[in-house]
Parts: C-alpha cells; structure tokens; sequence
C-alpha cells in the first residue's frame, strides 16, 4: 500500500507550479478511481464491447443489465478505450478522455461528476499536464489480483488524509485509523458470531458519517471472512462530495448496490428515512457546531417528538455529535424483527456535558430508561490524526443478553496502545492486535475488574434539587441608600416635581429607625409619603423596597402576599441527589445541618443523567514522603551550588 501512495502522491507532487498543493487532490483522486475501475473491468472489456452492439437498440433498462451481466460488475464501461489505448494517442488525449468517462454506466458517471473531474482534466489540458499525469497512472498495476480491494481502500484514505492536509481540512472528518475501526467491528460482532456464522445469514450495515467508506470496507472483509456465504447490504452516506465520490467507487468495485451509497447531509436530508438495519457504526465529527442545521433539527424535535429522530432532546449548538448517536438509534429494527447494535466514537463531552434538564442529560437519561447503553470504551489519547482528545466508543443495543439486561459496562482501554516509531499528525499512538483482543475479551466477559466494571442504569441517573434560604432585609434611609434609590432608571424617567417629592419622601423617613419588617417599612413609607403630599405607584414602591434594602440576617424574614417566606436568589443553591435516594432524607443529612431554614422548591427540581467514566477508574496514588522530597531538593541544591561555585572560579 505505502508504495502505491508514495506512487501516486510523486505525481501530484508534480504538479507543483501550475497546481497550488490544496489542489493536488482534484486531480490525483479522480485519476486513482478511474485507474482503479479501468483495471476491474479490462478482464471482461471485450465482452462488453460485444454485448454493447447487440443491444444499442434494447429498451434503457434492459441493455443496462444485459450490460451490467457482462461486465460481471455493478458497473459497465462501452468505450473502446482504457488508458493504455488513451495515452497511445497524445493529439487527441483530452478528447478521447472525455468519450471515455462518458462510456461509463450512470452510477460511475455520478463519481466523476462529482468529483469535478472535468474542470481538473480541462486545467491539465491547459497547462500541458495531462499526458504526463495520465502516461503515469496508466503505468500503476491496481487490478484487483495485485490490489485487494481494502488495500485499495487504503490507499484511497491515504491520498484523502494527505489531500486534506495539504489544503488544511481537517483529516478527521473523513479518516478514521484502521486499528481503531478494526475495534470497533471486532465489538460490534464480539456476542453475535455464532450467529453470523451460519448459512445463508442476510445482514445490512449502516454508516451515516461514511466518509470514504473505511467502515463499511472492514466491516465487509470481516464478515467474509468470518462466513464466505453471508449476504451483506452496505449503506452509507456522507455530505462530503470527494468522500462520497471515492466511498461509492469502493462499494461498485465490491458489487454492492450504488444506490446504497448516498449523498447529502444526514442531520437533515436522511436518505434511507424509514429504513432499519441490523448493525450501525459512526466516527461523526469532534467538537464541529450545527448551526447550519439547527432549523431543520429543532423542527423535526419539535413537530415529531418521538415519533422523529430528536425526540429526547438536542444537544448544545457547539457539539453535534449526539444529534448522530440519536439518528443511529433511530435506524434500529425493533426488538421483536431482531433488534440491533450500533457503535459510535465520541469524544468526552456526551459522557457529562449539561446539567439536570439540559438536552445532552435528557438524551442520556433517555438511553439509560431504555437500557440502548450496553457498554463504553475509554480510548487511549492521540489516537486520530486531527485530535489528541481522549474518545470513547459508545455501544448502543436493544437486544441485550439477559445478563446484561438493565446494566452498563464500562471498560478503560485508556492505557492499552502502542507508542508510534513516527508520528501521524496528533495520531502518536495505535492499538496493537493484542490491544484489541484484550479490550474484545473484556467486553464479551462481562466482568468487574480492574478495567472493566457494571452498573446499574440507575447508577448515572440523579436529581437536581433547589436548596432556597429564606429573604431577610432590613431598610435604613441613610444618605448612601437614598442616592442609589434616586440614581435608579425608573426614578431617572420620573419628571421633575415627582423626583423631587420623591426624594422629599425618602428624607422624611430618618436616618434613625431601621426596618427588619418589610410591612413596617411600607406602613412608614406611605406614611412619609401621604406627608408630602406624594402617591407612591405600585411599580416605584417596588423600586424604592429593592434598592433601599439590604441583607441582614438578624432581620424578619420577607414573605410574599400569600405568607409564604420569599427565597434569597443570592443564597440558592441546587444539590445532585443520588436516583434511590429520598429526596427529604438527603436534605435532612447534606443541608439542614448547616441551613436550619432552607428548604426544596419542588416545582424547580430536575431529573438528569451523566456517566462520570474516569472517576470510576481513579486510583489514588499515594504521595512521596515529605522526607524523601526534602532529600532529593537538598541534593539538586547542592548540585545547584556546586556548579555555581564553578561558574565563580
């Protein structure tokens, strides 16, 4: 494989001068797919051409699958040309190339199109390139007994890491490492081989972030190997043209359904809308918003409910990627056709992000009321190319064993890799083979341990109390009080007669008496006002109590009309309270001890979800005695002193 990139990107190197580097990638992507497809088909070439005489007058339908028969692919070719004939006439290159790419079936027409392939051969054609570069690529051996076709998925990913790079894209959102997808399938399938394994087993494969396909192609090499026979549907969709491109060039090589490689964005055009599958798996962009998508996502929440992918709620507008684990979710069969099982990366965030009733925590709580989390594998940091934040994979299930039934697993693979010779971008780790046996073989034991625990689903469930503290103020007219009531925005609208009786008011209370009663002062108020002659309105009696009062804790609590104590907002405080807690236990333990008047505002309280997974796996490390520390500080001292004494002499 390293030879076949090291190949290709020397001809995009090439291009230097008239291409700019973020360019490289229009032209060497296409060109390796067409390579690629013109290697397949020149096995059954002939017979194509054959064929295509024959039936130049049957029906459209007809002559494409009398066409696609004789290809013995998804695909077909009609033009006299492969590569080796177009670089044999150099005058009529450009043209001839065109003819070609239009001798494809549609399906792969879509590729190139998308692609923009014309506008790179065109540019080619101007800077006299195109030769060159097609003289080249018609040299490269990519027939499929020389290059397997995951080794050509390989060196598809690799082209498209470095294309990225070189026009500052961000690698992830279209490469996920090999080893780490190899994971992800190994526990996709970790309880379920025995069933896979059998005769005649139909499975669909689901991919809504497919990127260039990397998933689905070791997906398939996985479970063909496991069960030759097995019949697999692949389906997957990518919003990214390139990804798309190359990604559908790959399922037509492996004679799988183009029309199950779909283009556009999945948050908000979901191309296979009512269709489940029986396995799911996702590498959804890190960190990236949904801005672009918010409409749409909040419309479909709030219009469908659950009847819609959203139902439990939407995340934060800066992190999409629980908007992809819900979309995964909603593409399971039932429990009663099979059930299914999806797995997906994330980053840290879905694990804690949001309080109690914020749409991360109700999306949690709404996958642990419905036991969908079956387990959560914490990854080694620098895993991926474009991101040393630590991840985890997510598996998500409504088919649980008995025994896993109402339970989560969480595995710590945080310190289970292998240090790169090189590094890979921010990728410096890898998980070796061994790595992700040992991370299967905890997941499919199903034991507490020291990298692997289970919890009850309740266990990440909690409430959010409010802790309120009863109003206390006293009211005192001293000179500082009164200029900040008349410095107020509603006294500032007041005109002038009115500001100064206002303030003639305020005098009349004294610099002697101090309220602690809020009725006492309203009684003295309107009193001091009925003096001067002054109607005191609803809204500046208001005004003047909030700004002429301050907190006294030796003060009679404020009531409202109803002789309900009134909260101090400054004093609120909320309380996570353990799921089978009682509520009034906890508080009369935790709070009352140190707040004999507080009390829990019901009506505020909140149910909420997190999954605290790095607590679970701390272990304190005890710390080195003082006396040893002070040992090694006098022994870089002397050191410190020694050298000191040299610079001296």
């Amino acid at each position: 494989m390293v030879n076949h990139v090291a190949f290709i990107w020397n001809i995009a190197e090439s291009l230097r001068g008239p291409f700019k580097p973020s360019e490289y990638g229009s032209v060497v992507l296409p060109f390796t797919v067409l390579r690629r497809l013109d290697a397949v088909l020149a096995d059954t070439k002939p017979v194509v051409l054959e064929t295509a005489g024959m039936v130049a007058s049957f029906p459209d339908l007809l002559q494409v699958a009398k066409l696609t028969e004789a290809s013995g692919h998804e695909f077909y070719n009609t033009s006299p040309f492969d590569l080796g004939k177009l670089v044999a006439d150099p005058q009529d290159l450009r043209a001839n190339l065109s003819s070609y790419l239009a001798g494809f079936s549609a399906n792969v027409r879509d590729i190139f199109d998308r692609f923009e392939f014309d506008k790179a051969l065109n540019k080619l054609a101007e800077k006299n390139r195109l030769f060159a570069v097609a003289e080249k690529f018609a040299q490269a051996d990519f027939h499929p007994r020389t290059v397997s076709n995951i080794q050509m998925g390989l060196v598809f990913e690799e082209l498209i890491r470095f294309a990225n790079e070189k026009s500052n894209e961000t690698a992830g959102d279209h490469y996920t490492p090999r080893e780490v997808i190899a994971l992800m399938v190994q526990l996709l399938f970790a309880l379920d081989d025995d069933a896979l394994s059998k005769c005649g087993v139909v499975r669909s494969i689901y991919d809504p972030t497919a990127g260039t396909g990397g998933m689905l192609s070791v997906v398939d090499e996985y479970l063909r190997r496991m069960n030759p026979g097995i019949q697999l549907s692949l389906y997957g969709q990518d919003y990214n043209d390139a990804s798309y491109a190359i990604c559908k060039a790959d399922m037509v090589i492996k004679g799988q359904d183009v029309d199950n490689i779909a283009l556009g964005d999945t948050l908000t055009e979901d191309a296979f809308d009512g269709k489940k599958f029986d396995y799911g798996l996702s590498n959804p962009p890190f960190g990236v918003d949904w801005k672009d998508q918010r409409g749409y996502v909040e419309d479909e929440h709030t219009k469908l409910g659950f009847n819609g992918r959203f139902g439990p709620g939407t995340p934060a507008v800066s992190d999409g990627a629980m908007l992809f684990l819900l979309h995964l979710v909603s593409k399971m069969r039932k429990p009663e056709d099979g059930g299914s099982r999806m797995a997906i990366v994330l980053n840290g965030s879905p694990l804690f992000s949001g309080g109690a009733g914020s749409g991360e925590s109700s999306i949690r709580k709404w996958l642990l009321d419905n036991d969908l989390i079956e387990a959560i594998i914490g990854m080694p940091k620098d895993m991926f190319y474009n991101t040393g934040i630590s991840t985890y994979i997510w598996i998500l299930t409504n088919r649980k064993d008995g025994d896993r039934k109402g339970q989560v697993q969480l595995i710590d693979g945080r310190e289970m890799f292998t240090k790169l010779r090189k590094g890979l971008g921010s990728k410096r780790n890898e998980l070796s083979p061994q790595n992700i046996e040992t991370i299967v073989g905890l997941y499919a034991g199903f034991e507490d341990g020291e990298h692997s625990k289970i919890f009850r689903n309740e266990d990440f469930l909690y409430r959010t109390i409010t802790v309120e503290r009863p109003l206390r103020l006293n009211w005192h007219a001293t000179r500082e009080r009164i200029d900040t009531v008349l410095e107020a925005k509603a006294i500032q609208k007041l005109n002038e007669a009115d500001a100064a009786a206002l303030r003639a008011t305020l005098d009349r209370l004294g610099t002697v008496t101090v309220w602690s009663n809020r009725t006492a002062f309203h009684k003295a108020l309107k009193d001091a006002a009925n003096a001067e002659g002054f109607t005191l309105s609803v809204a500046l009696l208001k005004t003047v109590t909030t700004e002429l009062g301050e907190q006294d804790g030796t003060a009679d609590t404020c009531a409202d009309s109803k002789g309900n104590p009134e909260p101090d907002a400054s004093l609120r405080d909320t309380e996570n309270v353990p799921w089978d807690e009682d509520v009034d236990s906890y508080v009369a333990r935790e709070v009352l001890p140190y707040g004999p008047d507080a009390w829990v505002d019901k009506s505020k309280t909140k149910e909420g979800a997190e999954i605290p997974f790095t607590r679970h796996f701390y272990q304190y490390v005890t710390p080195r005695p003082l006396e040893e520390i002070d040992r090694d500080l006098d022994t870089v001292m002397d050191q410190l002193r020694a050298m000191l004494a040299e610079v001296e002499r």
